[in-house]
């Protein structure tokens, strides 16, 4: 009975510290351009636990300044969001999930034709949503979260 015993608690104690290993593994995080919010916002432009990589709002200025066409802000904060990828050894076809925040609908059709161009693979999930006002009177913000594959 006592050898049971032991046995038990020794199975129960092997599976807690490989449970323990597995909750402090997750827990190891990489911040890609921890200095995003160097404006004195208080963010990092990503992090990355284990192979998922959770991107901040992004967008696509031109020193400090929207650009006047919508497909250049496009294309701006699409670059962004493939540096920071970049930066964190991932591409594009990484990202899992997309979600574009709009301050008008209207420029839906201008960000999706630059949109497709950045992919050779899949699309992600998205959602496009029509969101008013953004900082600093952009058009469009870029949020993401990507997983390597």
């Amino acid at each position: 009975m006592m050898k049971k015993y032991i046995q038990l608690v020794t199975v129960c104690l092997a599976s807690l510290l490989f449970c323990t290993a597995q909750v402090a593994g997750a827990q190891d995080r990489e911040y890609i351009n921890p200095n995003a919010g160097s404006s004195g916002s208080p963010f990092s432009g990503a992090v990355r636990t284990d192979d998922t990589l959770y991107i901040s709002g992004m967008l696509g200025l031109e020193n400090g300044a929207v650009p006047a066409d919508p497909a250049q802000e496009a294309r701006n904060v699409l670059d962004a969001i493939q540096g920071t990828l970049e930066a964190a050894g991932m591409t594009m076809d990484d990202l899992v999930y997309v979600q574009i925040f709009c301050s008008d609908v209207s420029h839906y059709d201008a960000f999706n034709a630059v949109y497709r161009t950045y992919f050779s693979q899949e699309y992600p999930a998205r959602a496009f949503i029509g969101a008013g006002t953004l900082l600093f009177d952009a058009r469009f913000e870029i949020q993401a979260i990507a997983v390597r594959r």
